[in-house]
């Protein structure tokens, strides 16, 4: 299996590129998988995890919208072997986050419960290792009125790009102190510790890459060595020019995302005017990964 963080074996990683390329060139990563009923049929479940062992994402469709609910979210995570649910300040009782516009508490902090932009980022990236995100589920329930696209980038194909520009970039991504998020202090109380680690990094169990990353400038720590900056300013204008592998996609009610921790942000949204009718997703973030193809029973 080619190995992302050795980057001494250059004929392992062109064999590697050639046939990530070669994928996403001819796949279409907006057409939706069609999901008929709640509980998955198993040539559905086969389809999303292709797709994700390929792409690191699919999205889908349900037949009947109406029917979904968080229980179906659990499901869905359960028959993809996602199990182990990630709680966080934010997050429902059930570890599952109801994400719409917040006025007040705690929730109206933090930008996915605005209608504002959200930069790109990886989720949990100012987690510790321990609660390491590798896959995410991101169940529409309600758009917005207006706005609110979602675009996504294959971690692996920023990892690609940024490797071809310059070898080195990689090298000071992966310096164990890359990238530091600061404490978080509410009301002067600590409530998260500094958080330092790499941008890329081995996944222990799959051994496929695993990606840390956030565009934002506030609340974020780069490393000061000049070959980091310059990769940090590399990977910015990967992100921010008119990339090919970028997808950008616009949930409607029934539709989701699932991904193994793929790069992704979110555009402005204007909300409709009555409560009923405001946009509402539900988010799932998992410390496993999508199961690979040959752990289909």
């Amino acid at each position: 299996m080619f190995n992302p963080i050795d980057l001494s074996n250059q004929s392992s990683y062109q064999t590697w590129r050639d046939n990530k390329l070669r994928l996403h060139e001819k796949a279409d990563l907006t057409r939706a998988i069609e999901i008929q009923e709640k509980t998955l049929a198993d040539h559905e479940i086969h389809q999303i995890i292709e797709a994700c062992n390929a792409f690191n994402m699919c999205l889908y469709r349900l037949s009947r919208p109406v029917d979904a609910d968080k229980v179906f979210v659990k499901e869905l995570g359960q028959a993809l072997g996602l199990y182990r649910l990630d709680g966080n300040l934010c997050s429902d009782e059930d570890n599952i986050s109801s994400i719409q516009v917040m006025g007040a508490g705690r929730h109206s902090g933090y930008i996915p419960y605005t209608d504002r932009q959200l930069t790109w980022h990886s989720d949990g990236y100012y987690n510790d290792e321990s609660r390491t995100i590798r896959a995410m589920i991101l169940h529409c329930v309600r758009p917005a009125d207006q706005g609110g696209e979602n675009l996504l980038l294959d971690h692996e194909m920023a990892y690609i790009q940024l490797r071809d520009q310059n070898p080195d970039y990689i090298r000071a991504f992966l310096q164990p102190d890359a990238l530091t998020i600061p404490p978080n202090i509410e009301n002067g109380k600590e409530i998260r510790g500094a958080q330092s680690g790499p941008v890329f990094s081995l996944d222990s169990k799959s051994g496929r890459l695993h990606m840390r990353y956030s565009a934002r400038t506030r609340n974020i720590e780069w490393k000061s060595d000049e070959l980091t900056q310059e990769a940090v300013a590399c990977m910015k204008a990967l992100l921010d020019e008119n990339n090919p592998y970028v997808i950008t996609y616009r949930m409607q009610a029934g539709e989701g995302i699932i991904a193994n921790n793929v790069l992704h942000n979110r555009t402005s949204f204007t909300d409709a005017a009555s409560d009923d009718a405001k946009r509402l997703l539900y988010r799932a973030r998992y410390y496993d990964r999508v199961k690979s193809p040959d752990e289909i029973e």
